[in-house]
This record gives C-alpha cells, sequence and structure tokens, in this order.
C-alpha cells in the first residue's frame, strides 16, 4: 500500500480509476487469466519467481510478499499448492535457517513456459491495434506513469547522453512548447521561437564548434541542452530542457557541465546564454557554476511582461 504525501485532485482521483477500469478490461485481468486455472495472483507468483536475476540470491517468501504486497498467509498456501505440483523446491537459507529460499524447478518453468508466450501475445495483439508510429506513444506514456508512480527507493536507470537521431529536434521544440504554457503561461510565440532556434542550428551546424545532447533515461527522453557559435571566442548555451519526471536527478547540472566542458575543449574563452528571471531553477544552476548576471531588460514577450537576463561565465 502506498503512503500518500500530498493530496490528490477529486477529479484527478476519478480519471484514474477510470483509465484502471479501461485498462483492466483491455488486458482482460477481470477474467480468469489468459483462459487458464490459475489465479491472476498465482500468475504473479509465477512470474517473480520465472523472473529472478539467477545471479542474485533466490527470493524468500518474505521478500516475495513484500515485493507483491501480499498477506504471508495467503502467500504461503499459493506456495503449498505449488509445491505438491512440483513447480517449487524449498531450501534453507545459509544466512538464516528460519527463512528458505525459492526456486522453481524444470516443471515450474514448464508450466510457466505457455503463459508466458501467452502473455506477449496477448501485449502484442493489443499493441497491435495501435497504428506502428503511435506504438512508441503508448510505451512511453507507460514508462512516464511506472516511472512517476514508483516507490521512491526502486533503482532507476542510469542517464545516456546521446547525440540527437532523427525526430529529436522536433521532440525539443514539443518539450519547450507544451512545458512553458503548462508552468508559466507561455503562449506560442516562444514555441515559434525555439523552432527558428532548432532550424537555424540544424541549418547552420558547425560539428567543429557546436554541439548537441539528447539525455535518456531508461529509453526514454528525458532532456536537451545546446551549444552554438556565437563568435571566434564565444559559445552560447541554448534550450536546455528537461522532463518534469528528470527533475531532482542533478540531470539539469549534468547537461550544463558537458556545455561547458565542450566550450572549453574547442578553446572558447567565454560561454553566454539568455534567459528569463522566473525561471528560478535554471537560474540557480547557473550560478552554481560561475556564470554571473552581465545584464537584465524588461521585454514584453510571450503573452508576458519578463525580465529577460544574459549570463556569461569566463572559460
Amino acid at each position: 500500500m502506498n503512503t500518500p504525501t500530498h493530496a490528490a485532485a477529486t477529479e484527478h482521483v476519478k480519471a484514474l480509476r477510470g483509465f484502471n477500469r479501461f485498462y483492466t478490461q483491455r488486458i482482460g485481468v477481470l477474467s480468469p487469466y489468459l483462459g487458464g486455472a490459475l489465479s491472476l495472483t498465482e500468475v504473479r507468483v509465477l512470474y517473480e519467481l520465472a523472473h529472478h536475476p539467477a545471479a542474485e540470491p533466490a527470493l524468500t517468501a518474505s521478500a516475495l510478499a513484500q515485493r507483491l504486497g501480499l498477506d504471508m498467509g495467503y502467500l504461503s498456501r499459493i506456495l503449498r499448492r505449488f509445491e505438491a505440483r512440483v513447480w517449487l523446491k524449498r531450501k534453507p537459507s545459509p544466512k538464516d535457517a528460519r527463512h528458505s529460499l525459492l526456486t522453481l524447478t524444470q516443471a515450474g518453468h514448464k508450466a510457466f513456459a505457455p503463459l508466458q508466450q501467452q502473455s506477449r501475445d496477448e501485449a502484442a495483439a493489443l499493441l497491435g491495434t495501435v497504428p506502428p508510429a503511435q506504438q512508441g506513444m503508448v510505451v512511453e506514456a507507460m514508462r512516464t506513469i511506472e516511472q512517476l508512480l514508483a516507490p521512491v527507493a526502486a533503482a532507476q536507470p542510469g542517464v545516456v547522453l546521446r547525440d540527437p537521431r532523427s525526430g529529436d529536434m522536433g521532440w525539443v521544440v514539443q518539450q519547450h512548447g507544451e512545458i512553458y504554457a503548462r508552468e508559466y503561461g507561455f503562449t506560442a510565440e516562444f514555441e515559434a521561437l525555439v523552432a527558428e532556434l532548432v532550424a537555424r542550428y540544424i541549418r547552420n551546424y558547425q560539428p567543429e564548434w557546436e554541439r548537441c545532447w539528447i539525455a535518456e533515461r531508461g529509453g526514454q527522453r528525458v532532456g536537451a541542452v545546446f551549444v552554438v557559435r556565437k563568435s571566434k571566442q564565444v559559445a552560447q548555451l541554448r534550450m536546455l530542457i528537461l522532463t518534469p519526471q528528470a527533475r531532482g536527478l542533478g540531470l539539469g547540472g549534468q547537461l550544463t557541465d558537458v556545455c561547458i566542458a565542450f566550450a572549453r575543449d574547442k578553446g572558447y574563452r567565454k560561454m553566454v546564454l539568455w534567459t528569463n528571471q522566473c525561471l528560478d531553477a535554471a537560474r540557480a544552476i547557473y550560478a552554481k557554476r560561475g556564470f554571473v548576471l552581465a545584464r537584465s531588460e524588461v521585454h514584453h514577450s510571450f503573452g508576458q511582461t519578463q525580465v529577460g537576463e544574459t549570463w556569461e561565465l569566463r572559460l
């Protein structure tokens, strides 16, 4: 059971419950699982035992109960049924003889194999109802839900910084448009500006002097940043963006650091950037790395009155 730490709006709770009903009906978990004699919980137990990494110590009943959120008495009855079918074997834990280590027998793996294949087939059939170009959107949305709802203590995949690929530049524009409209009330004028900057970068790209990094986490794009050549001695940091699920990981600082290192390696004498006073988190990142505010000016852009700022770093 998750322990709530934030209030949930009534309409959000209603939307989540509605999605649960929709999705469980789509994947068929309200019927006997996969048309077989096993319950959904029994299949979940089989799945965890079958997929437990061989390099790790075998699971104990208490660890399995905690992982699946099951009552120990209920789990014990399931395990006894598995033993009666010769699907499960136990051996005393060398660390604590009061606990037994659980592993599937060859018969257990054989019993699970058709369930696994049928589950894969049904997942493929469900995704097959979506056009190929949109299947990635479905998977990306599921990853977002998983990352946002996962317990804080859960192991999280590392961040990879890579060169841009086809479609990444459009994603950069989209993220700027969506995030700044939602969080700061910027109009489409801002998205248009970012689109112009991205187009200019693509058309005038100088590989010796300029660079873009796309940040990925668990195969999902979560951030981006650019270094462009302003003059022979001046590099400009542009379009630093993080998705909401990537915040709090230090990624903004990491992206800024690779830009600074790149600029120094190329022999630039100074790095500059332009931002707005309302972007407190970004400004804190820049200040921590030695950028100083060079000048500021009031401007009316993106549907609001803003205070634009130019920051500089001597390299």
